[in-house]
């Protein structure tokens, strides 16, 4: 990895570089550089040296320690790191982020030592251990990263927003990668620890990164951005989640906009016009600002936000904004839209169904055309998205379509999902489970979403506690609904074997704890396309 020595490395994590070493006798000895009291020229020597060497790679998997590797030592909820420690440098690691002193058990694995040993007086004279002592692994990752970042020199776009960071990553990545080679987000690699070991897996071939960053509380955003430090920061929007930590909606707001503090100068800040809250920003601290949406006069905007329709654009950014207009349907194979923007304007097929899909395709528009890309490029950079699991991935069987859309759920991605499923033409069945991190709010929430159903969907399936509220008001909304409410996955898949019909669409959607792709999976059996 390109300058990231051991040396510069203790320095960006504000940490202090150690050196134990196992003698030939068997004896053990520790020291602290800087502090040589007690050290010999080959202790001096190797200080230097190790200092100058640079790692090959980061892990926080002892499992996947390699040569040349730095181990960053996590106490997680399941299992302490610092336990692996000893056993990653027999795999080859160079170096160690440990939070707490070693001793020389903690450094050096009996088969270690024993080998080591037995090596003769020829070849034995010091067995070396490098580590690095910081107060807390996590942070001091991030501050490695940063300093990766910095090395690389390589631009950054940061996604976030409440609904749709996903899916609006892989189609900026999709666009950016027609023109450069691009490194994004993988999974849900998209927190603080994450963020880090997504950064630490650029190269220097890669040209740009795409870096998706998730938060639920405040601070959150300032401890991100301070590591990837985006040239571009794009916001999807501001919905009804994590509120159990940000209150409502103008919390959510300003946890999410933190991100301004960080986006380096002569950066850009892309937001979605069709959000309320949003369109409230007009300060930028010297960053350009660039606003892309739906244009208001489409059906189904006011689904983007979970404020009023607003109208888009309006009159004073006319001619400084992206906008999606004359959109034609086209089922489960999306859409056909227009992209105006200040270049001109230009047509192009968005694979995925859904309006939300298509604001995401303004998003990548908008930056594509902030790093140069044709409208061809763009073009055909959207209609190269790909769907990932859990992100309302068509299935299709003998039997049944299923809209697996489980990987997680607030009230605005509810919505925007049934009204896709709204659209169809077959049979509508909708499985939903509950929404978590909701605070105060929850039950009213879940009711919100249970009305908006009733108008959606032919037959409604419910799981889990608060997913009780959204059948009831489901059924207020619409008593003639045919609608139930199981209290578990287990129970569902126990006594739901039966009441699905040939052709049927069937969306699955609940918050990740729900442990819905279990459901997808019972549902498709091995016969998806």
């Amino acid at each position: 990895m390109k300058g990231m020595t051991l040396g510069k490395i203790a320095e960006a994590a504000a940490g202090t570089l150690y050196l134990s070493v196992l003698k030939a006798d068997g004896s053990y000895q520790v020291y602290e550089e800087g502090s040589p009291a007690g050290a010999d020229e080959a202790v001096r020597s190797a200080f230097c040296d190790f200092r100058g060497r640079e790692i090959q790679s980061v892990t926080t998997d002892s499992r996947k320690a390699e040569e040349g590797s730095l181990f960053a030592a996590i106490v997680g909820a399941r299992a302490d790191g610092h336990r692996f420690i000893a056993s990653v440098y027999d795999r080859g690691a160079l170096c160690v982020f440990s939070e707490r002193e070693l001793a020389g058990d903690d450094l050096f694995t009996p088969e270690a030592r024993k080998h080591f040993s037995g090596c003769g007086e020829e070849s034995a004279k010091s067995l070396f251990r490098p580590w690095i002592l910081v107060r807390d692994t996590q942070t001091a990752l991030g501050a490695a990263a940063a300093l990766y970042l910095d090395i690389l020199g390589i631009p950054v776009t940061g996604v976030t927003g409440s609904v749709g960071k996903t899916s609006t990553k892989e189609m900026i990545a999709s666009v950016l990668s027609r023109k450069l080679r691009t490194l994004k987000t993988e999974g849900n690699f998209n927190n603080d620890l994450g963020l880090p070991l997504t950064v630490f897996r650029l190269t220097e071939e890669d040209e740009i990164a795409v870096l998706e960053m998730g938060i639920s509380h405040f601070g959150d955003m300032h401890r991100l951005a301070k590591i990837a430090r985006p040239d571009t920061a794009v916001i999807t929007n501001i919905g009804t989640c994590h509120l159990e930590y940000l209150e409502n909606r103008d919390g959510v707001l300003r946890a999410k906009t933190e991100i301004f503090d960080h986006v380096r100068e002569n950066g850009h800040i892309l937001l979605n016009g069709n959000d309320d809250k949003l369109r409230t920003v007009h300060d930028v601290k010297g960053r350009s600002l660039l606003f892309f949406g739906v244009s208001s006069e489409e059906e189904g905007t006011e689904d983007l936000s979970a404020g009023s329709k607003v109208t888009y654009p309006p009159e004073e950014l006319r001619g400084r904004c992206v906008c999606a207009s004359d959109i034609r349907p086209l089922g489960f194979d999306g859409s056909l839209c227009r992209m105006d923007t200040p270049e001109g304007s230009f047509e192009l097929k968005v694979p995925v169904p859904g309006i939300h899909n298509i604001s995401n395709a303004a998003a990548a528009t908008a930056v594509g055309l902030t790093y140069g890309l044709s409208f061809e490029q763009i073009r055909e950079g959207i209609a190269a998205m790909q769907t990932i699991s859990g992100r309302f991935r068509i299935l299709h069987t003998p039997a049944m379509t299923v809209i697996d859309d489980c990987y997680n759920a607030n009230p605005v991605s509810m919505k925007s999902s049934l009204k896709v499923l709204a659209g169809c033409d077959t049979r509508r069945v909708a499985i939903l489970g509950d929404m978590g991190e909701l605070g105060k709010d929850e039950i009213a929430l879940h009711r919100e979403v249970g009305a908006y159903a009733a108008g959606c969907t032919d037959r409604l399936i419910v799981i889990g506690r608060l997913g009780r509220y959204i059948c009831d008001a489901a059924l207020e909304a619409r008593p003639e609904l045919p609608a139930v409410w199981y209290a578990s996955v287990d129970e569902f898949l126990e006594k739901c074997g039966s009441g699905f019909c040939k052709g049927d669409t069937v969306l699955v959607k609940a918050s990740h704890f729900m442990n819905f792709p279990r459901i997808v999976e019972a549902l498709t059996a091995g016969q998806a396309e």
